[in-house]
């Protein structure tokens, strides 16, 4: 007869020494007991040595955590500056603990989080890459405001006049006779660094599916159709469409989903100058706490970029409505400074924007005051001269005009410092004070015929408050394109 088999996870033999010297064999311990004992062992074990065991499994994850950056850092392009990390640098894990803090902090505080920006220089930038968000140009603390003009007839102009069919008939200089094209060559060298080249392809593929929005006056709308004139070119006809319904010009460009429209409201408060074609009133009066009113149509833009200053320029006080309306003979209106009038206004802007966009997503941009040129007198010209007949820009780097208010520039600076809405502010002032070839002066089409003398003295109608396009605002939406994309 065979013995029985038995597994050694169900019973233990001892053997033993009889005392004739033969060996025995005796039952053991039981299943439960061995299954009991087993189990005792091993959480002695684990308590014991616990601490030693996370350590193990710690480390692993964290080996593997490093290798998986270290993988996805190495194939970063890698410029020359500041990409390459010091041997001091911290590790991934106090980076992150960093930045966690630090967004913490800014939450706490109501300010959003800033996002961290991957460092490309704009060669390493493909044209289509829709992953933008995370790409930024090294400038360092450059400051792409501060710089100062070079010729450049191999890369201007960045279309033709007559290639862009959306231009004003007030602003399309060729056609209507300026004898030269200098205005068009000048291109904008900030100092210790280079504006990125705007490419039309990547900024649409930004635009995908959303929304972007000028608002303000007509030296905004100047800056919107030189954005379109930018971009256009790469959607085909039938692919794109402009529409103009009272206030609100909407580009549309059907491919991309996107539009990129234009709402006319030269205070952004409601006033007596809000109709888009009939406006021209000398006694400007504004509403109090009535953004609303014109706030509505932005709604839903992903991209906001607002401009207010050339209609507050009528004086140093300015009238506010605060009962009636503005057609009644009878109403009731205070008068104070500009500068504190314009105050209000830049409030009730951020305001607006705090309440109805989401300031994580929302880029929001504002152009600082466009420069007139109407006194040749201020650059050192002739006493009774103006932008006629001027073909090169102003080289005096501290130069500033009569007609720009220094202290709205300080309200603007005073009004965003204190904000907690991440605004840009797109500071072309200065850089536009020195181009005052650039203006559109006689070369324009006239809401009504010219006198005789007027015909006899072309200074004496000449726009110094316009530009030319192509030209000076194509800058301006380059400088945009930079802030945008490459923050």
């Amino acid at each position: 007869m065979k013995p029985p088999i038995y597994s050694s996870s169900s019973l233990l033999i001892r053997k033993s020494v009889n005392g004739n010297g033969s060996f025995s064999k005796t039952r053991g311990l039981s299943p439960y007991l061995s299954f009991g004992l087993l189990g005792f062992i091993f959480f002695a074990v684990v308590f014991i040595y616990g601490q030693d065991f996370r350590s193990i499994f710690t480390l692993q994850h964290d080996a593997t955590v490093t290798s998986n950056f270290r993988h996805i850092h190495d194939h970063q392009p890698q410029p020359e500056y500041h990409q390459q990390q010091s041997e001091n640098s911290p590790p991934p894990s106090v980076i992150q603990t960093e930045k966690e803090e630090d967004d913490t902090n800014r939450l706490e505080s109501g300010v959003p989080a800033i996002e961290t920006k991957v460092l490309l220089t704009s060669t390493e930038i493909k044209d289509g890459d829709d992953n933008d968000d995370h790409i930024a140009v090294d400038v360092g603390e450059c400051d792409i405001f501060s710089g100062k003009w070079l010729w450049d007839e191999s890369n201007r102009p960045l279309y033709e006049e007559s290639e862009c069919p959306y231009i004003q008939p007030q602003l399309t200089c060729q056609e209507h006779g300026r004898p030269e094209k200098d205005y068009q060559f000048w291109r904008w060298q900030p100092h210790g660094c280079s504006l990125p080249s705007f490419n039309a392809s990547l900024m649409l593929e930004k635009l995908r599916g959303k929304k972007m929005m000028f608002v303000g006056d007509s030296l905004n709308r100047g800056q919107y159709v030189s954005f379109v004139c930018l971009i256009h070119r790469l959607i085909p006809d039938h692919a794109k469409s402009m529409t103009t319904v009272d206030s609100l010009t909407v580009f549309r460009a059907e491919e991309y989903n996107a539009t990129i429209e234009f709402y006319w409201a030269p205070f952004l408060l409601e006033s007596n100058s809000d109709n888009a074609v009939i406006h021209r009133v000398t006694d400007r009066i504004v509403r109090k706490g009535s953004i609303n009113k014109h706030g509505k149509y932005w709604k839903g833009s992903d991209i906001l970029v607002f401009n207010t200053y050339l209609w507050w320029i009528a004086g140093s006080k300015f009238k506010i409505l605060t009962r009636g309306s503005f057609n009644d003979e009878k109403k009731e209106v205070v008068e104070m400074e500009t500068e504190d009038v314009y105050r209000m206004a830049m409030k009730s802007m951020l305001k607006w924007a705090e309440k109805n966009t989401d300031l994580k997503k929302t880029k929001i941009f504002f152009t600082s005051m466009s420069p007139t040129h109407g006194r040749s007198i201020d650059w050192g010209g002739d006493k009774d001269g103006s932008c006629f007949n001027q073909t090169t820009p102003i080289e005096d780097p501290s130069y500033w005009g009569n007609g720009s208010r220094k202290s709205i520039m300080r309200v603007i600076g005073d009004v965003f410092s204190k904000t907690k809405v991440p605004i840009t502010l797109l500071n072309i002032t200065q850089l536009s004070e020195y181009r005052k070839d650039a203006h559109t002066s006689i070369y324009k089409k006239q809401w009504s015929p010219l006198t005789p003398e007027q015909l006899a003295n072309p200074v004496s109608y000449a726009d110094c408050t316009h530009w030319c396009l192509p030209g000076l605002q194509d800058t301006w939406n380059e400088l945009l394109y930079a802030k945008l994309l490459h923050p």
